[in-house]
């Protein structure tokens, strides 16, 4: 099996999917591995690195493409990538399809094995590889959305944590799951002044306990998330249906009613976003205004910490890609339900129903 890694092409993306040491574990099982030129630089992994580790270097992604049969990806392929997908090949990524139906559409015509790494499930029934992103992503929420707090940048001046004798920021973290949580955490020790809403009475349990209420919790309904957002300075949308489009919490009347300066940052925007005012941006554009507030929604904001990003997403990949490359593609879905479980497309039709049903096709 070839198995061929690109760099990543999305505007400020620098995560790679396979790192040195995956490369050596899956060419000590057998496995070809393709790397385009400078595929790892902007995560601190060189050329010299991947052919010590055994793999085959190539000039252009054009190469890499055309000579693999799994290809090995972070991003979603974009529409410069579409023409260089070849007729039935593997792709192994984050693909949320949801929010993309014209790639839903490009793989079906040339049916593409799409397995994406957001519906991959573990024994616990868990999401393990979109674990590791999320909670990047819920940790840098809070540090963007302190940094365009600041005055200079259009925010309302606020300083989270505050100072003795003022008051602190509040933050709201709608959702607390991985992303939510981990946002909840950076926040609580930023010494903001922090409430979570989610409809999952456990979850804010665990949290009430952790914390032991210093974070308010509240079930998720439109009266509190109404009331919260209205007096949130830094608001989090974390709210996740796996493969599904993002349900629209936060109305734009909700968010007519913040304070001017606040901020938004929708972490679920690569499922569409739950906030109604929301549209994605990216790294040279990651905000706008809309009813004064600063919106952020950048779609790879764990690309902002490129190595870290990289190390986490692929020690979690290294056991199904090991999989794929010892028993071949097709005998590790059959024995793996969980990797069964991240098929998104095959044989020019979309596999996943949560999937099928956000971008209108037939499962």
């Amino acid at each position: 099996m070839i198995i061929g890694v690109t760099r990543e092409i999305k505007i400020g993306e620098t995560r790679v999917s396979m790192t040195p040491s995956l490369c050596r574990r899956v060419t000590a099982l057998g496995g070809n591995v393709l790397v385009e030129k400078s595929a790892g630089n902007s995560a601190g992994f060189t050329d010299a690195e991947y052919k010590a580790a055994g793999a085959t270097l190539a000039p252009s992604a054009a190469k890499v493409w055309k000579g693999a049969d799994l290809i090995l990806k972070v991003k979603e392929p974009l529409e410069a990538e579409y023409s260089l997908m070849q007729q039935g090949q593997t792709i192994f990524t984050y693909l949320h399809l949801a929010a993309g139906p014209k790639l839903a559409k490009e793989l079906c015509r040339k049916s593409i094995l799409g397995i994406a790494y957001e519906t991959v499930e573990g024994s616990d029934g868990q999401s393990p590889l979109l674990k590791p992103m999320s909670q990047i992503a819920g940790r840098l929420s809070i540090q963007i959305g302190a940094y365009f707090l600041q005055s200079q940048l259009g925010g309302s001046g606020v300083l989270l944590g505050g100072i003795p004798g003022t008051a602190p920021g509040h933050v709201v973290v709608v959702g607390a799951g991985n992303s939510g949580a981990h946002s909840v955490r950076m926040a609580a020790g930023m010494g903001a002044r922090v409430t979570v809403l989610d409809l999952d009475t456990r979850k804010l349990e665990i949290l009430d306990q952790e914390y032991r209420g210093k974070v308010i919790t509240l079930m998720s309904n439109p009266a509190n998330i109404e009331a919260e957002v209205a007096d949130a300075d830094l608001l989090i949308g974390a709210v996740l249906i796996p493969a599904a489009k993002a349900p629209i919490v936060v109305t734009k009347q909700m968010v007519a009613r913040m304070r001017p300066g606040s901020v938004i940052c929708d972490i679920a925007i690569d499922q569409g976003g739950c906030i109604e005012t929301i549209r994605a941006t990216s790294h040279t554009q990651p905000t706008y205004k809309e009813h004064g507030v600063i919106h952020y929604a950048v779609p790879n904001m764990p690309a902002l910490v490129g190595r870290t990003s990289t190390m986490g997403l692929t020690q979690t990949t290294e056991p199904f890609v090991a999989m794929m490359v010892q028993k071949g593609v097709e005998r590790a879905l059959s024995e793996h339900k969980g990797l069964a479980q991240g098929v998104n497309t095959r044989n020019g039709r979309i596999t996943y129903g949560a999937v099928a049903k956000a971008v209108g096709f037939d499962s």
